[in-house]
């Protein structure tokens, strides 16, 4: 097991999160629902203010000093994220409003200039709705076809049906990096390596896994890679896509508009350059400003120190609950192979009422069916009870998700039998 560093001390982090102090219920917020949306650090809600209360302006195309300096923060993160994910140029970094409108963008782009009637596109059952439903809205409209690669018992990827699955006819190769549900991690660059054997692109969802482990884009091999902010201590309304300039360079705009243009006669448009080509009006500017914040919290703190820190809370959660009676804990067992992420039900308890009963003790914990819906289907439930960590997240913590559900159990008249 990776060996939490001593230079990660979880005090001091927490006191970065002014949230935490906060009580529901009359007890001190337990927060456990980081998969879905992280929490904000001080110096993240300090950047946003400031913003607006020093050099609120639009950027780009002013010369007085408010826009040159919004200008200039605004970039600046663009080389942030540019280091943070190891990017050949700044300029290959696009903007967009969170990860589903990224893989909406190259799916209204990229694939519908290279994706044709008959073509494939290779899928996982893990995939989050926004990493499916615009795949299948561009294979209907093309005439494509999707196919899902197969999971192990244990909701690992099945490489051997990849290597069966990706032939002379798939164009993509679309997963997550990490599992939103069963915290799996997916071996993305080996898949990658498949893809390019045959003659397709592969673009990783990284929404889940960017945040919580190292990642670089050459280790990946990928050919697009998407994430968001918000679930990496930055703001709402944050995406970014990334994938090499040439790649850019030969796709269509997304959208038409103020600053993707160049030049504008009254029958015909000449497009900007990268990256604004595919940044269409007035952006998130206060937002992608505070995400810089954010990069640089977590580049301060390391992201292997981030890995080694979610794989102890993950180890130490897993052996506490399954101690409880009646549990079914869904994924891979080893916290090794699997992110900051549990799901789980109980014989006889819906999700739902165990939510609600467990955020009476103050605890946070995310219930239904996460946006994937066809994994549920696959696992035969309506909907799983989700805990997941981050940064800021302690071993009392997970002893207090275990009392609740304890409670919860005894609340809702549970008996289980081992």
């Amino acid at each position: 097991m990776l060996a939490c560093p001593k230079m990660f001390d979880i005090d001091t982090i927490r006191k970065d999160f002014p949230i935490l102090e906060r009580e529901i219920e009359g007890r001190k917020l337990v927060y456990l629902d980081s998969a879905a949306t992280s929490q904000k650090p001080q110096s993240v809600i300090d950047a946003l203010v400031n913003y607006y209360a020093d050099y609120n302006a639009n950027i780009h195309r002013g010369v007085h000093t408010l826009s040159e300096e919004a200008t200039a923060a605004y970039e600046g993160v663009r080389e942030k994220i540019q280091a943070f994910i190891g990017a050949p140029q700044s300029k290959e970094i696009i903007f967009t409003r969170n990860a589903t409108e990224a893989i909406n963008l190259v799916a209204s782009t990229w694939g519908k200039q290279n994706i044709k009637a008959g073509d494939e596109i290779l899928l996982t059952p893990l995939e989050h709705h926004s990493n499916l439903v615009p795949w299948q809205m561009l294979a209907a409209e093309v005439g494509a076809k999707i196919v899902f690669a197969e999971l192990t018992a244990d909701g690992r990827l099945d490489l051997d049906s990849c290597r069966r699955l990706i032939t002379s006819k798939t164009k993509l190769v679309a997963m997550t990096q990490m599992s939103n549900v069963l915290g799996t991690i997916v071996p993305v660059a080996a898949v990658a390596k498949l893809a390019h054997a045959q003659g397709a692109l592969m673009l990783v969802d990284g929404a889940q896994s960017v945040p919580h482990l190292p990642v670089a884009v050459k280790e990946l091999g990928c050919d697009f890679l998407v994430f968001s902010m918000h679930k990496m201590l930055g703001p709402t309304g944050v995406g970014v896509l990334w994938a090499p300039a040439e790649i850019l360079e030969s796709m269509p705009p997304y959208m038409g508009g103020g600053d993707m243009i160049s030049a504008v006669w009254r029958d015909r448009a000449l497009y900007n350059q990268l990256p604004w080509k595919f940044e269409a009006g007035t952006p998130n500017i206060a937002d992608v400003i505070a995400s810089g914040a954010a990069i640089d919290y977590l580049a301060q703190l390391g992201m292997d120190n981030v890995r080694a820190h979610e794989v102890e809370i993950t180890e130490y959660a897993l052996k506490r609950l399954r101690d409880l009676p009646g549990i079914t804990i869904y994924g891979p067992e080893s916290s090794q192979d699997r992110g900051g992420v549990i799901s789980f039900n109980f014989a006889g308890l819906h999700p739902h009422d165990l939510g609600q009963i467990v955020n009476e003790d103050g605890v946070a914990i995310r219930v239904g069916h996460h946006c994937c819906q066809p994994l549920m289907r696959d696992m035969n439930v309506t909907g799983t009870a989700r805990a997941s960590f981050y940064i800021y997240n302690t071993k009392e913590e997970v002893d207090a998700l275990y009392k609740a559900l304890e409670n919860a159990q005894k609340v809702l008249g549970h008996v289980a039998c081992r």
